[in-house]
This record gives C-alpha cells, sequence and structure tokens, in this order.
C-alpha cells in the first residue's frame, strides 16, 4: 500500500469513529488562501496532487478531486494509483463534488468538513445541494491532526512594515478609507480574515506563504477599535510600538477565537468568499451580519499612484532580469543539463540580481514542447525535459520586488517552427493586443472584455479552458480578487487603478503549449 492509500485508509478510520459518510476537504486554510503554508498543504497531504486549487471528497468506497483546466494533465498524472479519481470542473456537463456526493449518498447521510478551511459561500453551495438530497453537513474538527504524523507547525517568521513611500499611504490613512466604506453599510467594524487584506491594512509584510509575502493573522477595524491578532515572536519591538502608537491592540493569534464569542450587539462586516464558516457562525449567534465584497479588497485593487510607480519600476527591473535570460538561453540551449527545470533557477537568479528583489512571485512554469501544454505545469528536477534546438518553449514567471509585483508569459522558438505553431502564435498575439486597446464605459466587468482576447481564437474554432486575466497585487498575491477577466462574471467592475494580467493561451495536447502575457492597469480617460 502506498503513502496517499494508508492516509485515505487512516482518514476513514476517522470517519467511522464519527458516524460519517463522507469527508470534504477544500484545499485551502482558515484564510482561503491559495498558496499555503505546509501546514496546511492539506489537499497535497491527502491525495498527492500538488497544484494550486481542487476539492477533494472521501466516502467510505470512493475518493475524487476536482480541479481546472490548468490541472487536467498534471492531476492525472499524479493521481495514478492514489484509488483517487479526477473530475473536471468548469467544463461543459462537469459534475460537482455536491452533486457528486448527492448521487453516491443516500438520503440520511452525513457529510464532515472543518468550517475553519471552508468558506461562507462555499459552506452554502454544499450545503444547499446537499439538503435537498437530504444529506446533513456536520461541522467536524480538523481530522489530520489525527491522522498526519509531525505537521508542521505554524510559520513564525518575523513581520517588517513597508513605509509610506512605497505604500502611498499610511496604515492608519487606509483604515480611515476603510471606516468611511463601512459607515455607508451601517456596520461597526469589519473582520478581516484575507492574509492578502491584511497585510495591506496594516502596511505590513512577512514570508509566511511560499510565494506571497504575507503573515498568518487576523484584524479587525471599524470606528471604535482595531484589532491585530498574530503571534508577538513574530513582531519586531519597533513594530509593536509602532502599531501601538497608532491605538492598535495587539493579541495573539489563537486569542482571535476566544475574542469572536465575545462580540454581541455589533452590525459585523463579513465577505462570504473569503471568510471562514468557522468565523460566521460565531458571529451570526449575537450579532447582526452585513455581507459584501471585502471593502478592503476593493480598496487594494485600485493602486495609487506611488504604487503604480513602484509596479513600473519592478516590471523594468524584470525587463532587465528576462533579456538576461533570453541571451543566456539562446547560448545555452541544447548543451548537456540544460532543462526546464534549470531554465527555471537560472531567470530566477537573474531576477534575484535586481535591487529590492524578494523573491519568485509563483513557481516558475516552464514547459517545453508536450509540457508547455499543462497550463500550470511545476515540474521537477526528476521530470524536467532537456531543452534541444528544436521546438516551442513556454516560460510563465514572475518576481516579487519590495514595490511591486511582476507576472509575465513569453513563448520561443529553440528551433525551426511549423506552419501551425506560426499560426498558433500569431492568433494568441492578436487576443492579446485586443485586449491591451480597448475604451470602455464604467461598470464594465471582466467578462464584457474577456472575448476580445478569445475572437480571433473562436473564428477558428479554438479557445483555452483558463481565464483570460487576473488582479495582481502591489508586493502583495500575484493572483489577486475580487476581479478577474474571464467568461463568468464576478460582480465587481474593472476599476481605475487595477492591475490585471492579459494572458490568452493555445494548448495542443502532447505537442505544445503557446501562451503570451503582459500586465495592464486600467486609467480613467
Amino acid at each position: 500500500m502506498n503513502q496517499i492509500c494508508q492516509r485515505i485508509k487512516n482518514l476513514r478510520i476517522e470517519l467511522l469513529k464519527r458516524n460519517l459518510d463522507a469527508w470534504y476537504i477544500s484545499g485551502t486554510d482558515p484564510h482561503a488562501s491559495e498558496y499555503l503554508p505546509a501546514r496546511w498543504q492539506t489537499r497535497a497531504f491527502i491525495s498527492g496532487f500538488t497544484g494550486s486549487y481542487g476539492n477533494v471528497v472521501i466516502t467510505h468506497e470512493e475518493a475524487g478531486l476536482w480541479t481546472d483546466s490548468r490541472y487536467f494533465i498534471q492531476a492525472e498524472e499524479q493521481l495514478k494509483g492514489t484509488g483517487i479519481k479526477m473530475y473536471k470542473l468548469r467544463i461543459p456537463g462537469a459534475v460537482s463534488p455536491e452533486m457528486w456526493i448527492a448521487r453516491k449518498l443516500p438520503s440520511g447521510s452525513k457529510v464532515g468538513f472543518d468550517p475553519q478551511t471552508l468558506t461562507v459561500t462555499g459552506f452554502r453551495n454544499l450545503n444547499n445541494t446537499l439538503k435537498k438530497a437530504g444529506i446533513s453537513m456536520i461541522g467536524t474538527p480538523d481530522f489530520f491532526e489525527n491522522i498526519w504524523e509531525n505537521r508542521p507547525e505554524l510559520p513564525k517568521e518575523k513581520v517588517f512594515e513597508l513605509k509610506r513611500t512605497l505604500t502611498g499611504l499610511t496604515g492608519r490613512e487606509k483604515r480611515n478609507l476603510l471606516i468611511d466604506v463601512l459607515k455607508g453599510y451601517g456596520a461597526d467594524f469589519q473582520v478581516i480574515t484575507a492574509l492578502d487584506e491584511l497585510a495591506w491594512l496594516f502596511n505590513l509584510r512577512g514570508s509566511d506563504i511560499p510565494y506571497n509575502p504575507l503573515f498568518t493573522g487576523y484584524g479587525v477595524a471599524g470606528k471604535n477599535n482595531t484589532f491585530l491578532f498574530v503571534n508577538p515572536e513574530k513582531l519586531t519591538q519597533d513594530i509593536k510600538d509602532s502599531l501601538q502608537r497608532e491605538d492598535i491592540i495587539l493579541k495573539t493569534y489563537e486569542q482571535f477565537a476566544e475574542w469572536l464569542k465575545t462580540v454581541k450587539g455589533n452590525k459585523v462586516l463579513i465577505d462570504p468568499n473569503s471568510a471562514n464558516y468557522a468565523v460566521f457562525n460565531v458571529l451570526q449567534a449575537k450579532n447582526t451580519i452585513a455581507e459584501a465584497i471585502s471593502p478592503v479588497a476593493l480598496l487594494k485593487s485600485q493602486k495609487n499612484e506611488t504604487e503604480l510607480a513602484g509596479f513600473r519600476a519592478a516590471m523594468k527591473k524584470d525587463g532587465v532580469a528576462l533579456l538576461e535570460f533570453f541571451f543566456w538561453l539562446t547560448e545555452n540551449a541544447g548543451k548537456e543539463g540544460v532543462t526546464e527545470y534549470i531554465a527555471g533557477k537560472k531567470l530566477a537568479e537573474f531576477r534575484a540580481q535586481q535591487p529590492y528583489y524578494m523573491g519568485e512571485s509563483f513557481p516558475p512554469i516552464v514547459g517545453y514542447k508536450a509540457h508547455g501544454a499543462i497550463v500550470h505545469l511545476n515540474v521537477s528536477e526528476e521530470d524536467a525535459l532537456p531543452l534541444k534546438r528544436e521546438g516551442v518553449l513556454l516560460i510563465d514567471s514572475g518576481g516579487q520586488y519590495l514595490h511591486g509585483t511582476t507576472d509575465i508569459t513569453r513563448t520561443v522558438a529553440l528551433g525551426d517552427v511549423t506552419k501551425m505553431q506560426k499560426t498558433d502564435y500569431t492568433l494568441v498575439l492578436k487576443g492579446m493586443i485586443a485586449l491591451t486597446t480597448p475604451q470602455f464605459p464604467e461598470e464594465t466587468k471582466g467578462c464584457n472584455l474577456d472575448i476580445l482576447a478569445r475572437k480571433a481564437l473562436w473564428e477558428r474554432g479554438l479557445n483555452y479552458g483558463h481565464g483570460t486575466g487576473h488582479g495582481v497585487g502591489h508586493f502583495l498575491n500575484v493572483h489577486e480578487g475580487p476581479v478577474s477577466i474571464r467568461q463568468e462574471c464576478s460582480e465587481t467592475p474593472v476599476l481605475p487603478g487595477m492591475v490585471l494580467s492579459n494572458e490568452p493561451g493555445i494548448y495542443r495536447e502532447g505537442e505544445y503549449g503557446i501562451r503570451i502575457e503582459n500586465l495592464l492597469v486600467c486609467v480613467e480617460k
């Protein structure tokens, strides 16, 4: 029995102990993070799948993992021999986890879940379907505590402060903006659970999360008090003093759950798309809840002039690093030992030579030939293909700089290319250019713009399965909400100051992938 099969067996023992018929694993942490600290990499622990998106359901007899088109090929490969079947999301006729559970389990069944790691929206989506099938959702303790030997602890790395010269606003100025927005909702305060929102609101950064300069904590901000729940060993005395001068009440991360129980008689703003169900469930018992897209997320997404200047400076540094990398690639492709993995490492080395570089913004996607068709490839040193002087190479990478975050994709020819490759590249380029240049009215949403990037492909009967664009944070998450450019509509329109990616592509499984990506900023004219 392999390691994954043994872990699933151990989890099924926990199901029996608690009289449950299935357990749902969201694959995230109490902060709805995309990239996770080691402690919360539960999806990878139970399935072996290392992609950044996916849900897992374990019943007594079956197991499934649900993911989207970025990871179809990777998931099929990594799930071999585990007994877990991969199910495709965001395709016509897709069967969601809740639909699958409703079909597999009889009425009266009980599905367990960890309320810490499921958002309010996630809970409702599951519960609405399962309730109709007579199936109950049961909040449980974190089963991984019982089956994960030597489970990593929460990170303890230090937090550091970003000065106003980099952020454009002090933390107090940002919180005053938030208080003004909360007045419009009649809310006393907002509970901040998303780590990038927390970092932005307090002008602090950390290194708890791979590729994202974040720290683990919770925040509460409102008209009367501001709280920051973070373990004290993460804060230097200078930062503690600075926060206390701004009248911020410091408490430990562990004290947050107990503090929630003391809150009563308030109107509390919660974002159901990011707040976990455990937080919501406690607050709703003694308070009035106002549900809305997080005002912090909206404020954060509209970059000020200082932040935009930082982005442009970061892109210039990135440009230098990429030029050096492409020169190196031209000189070294085809040499012994030069692989996809080595190319990714070399690109990071060139970025690291730039001032204010803080690390990569996500694992580099370096896909040669057939690997280029794996949209979010994360190749290991052992599995990396050698680069020859033929075919095409897709490189999607980014950097974290103190003054900005980058994300850029280029597809380059390492030798002669076919007529079909030239045509595919041209179609992708036409789509990328079309999305670069439009003028549009206020309240336009990303879904209204998405067709511009796809039109040239659609005219040839082609398409791609992923979104066209995502928000990008300012020295924060490379994937930032609440806005995106994709076929499905989000509530939030594209607003001035928002920085978004523009990345159409074509993927021919078993042959190659082509994607081109730049970052865009929305400006008012």
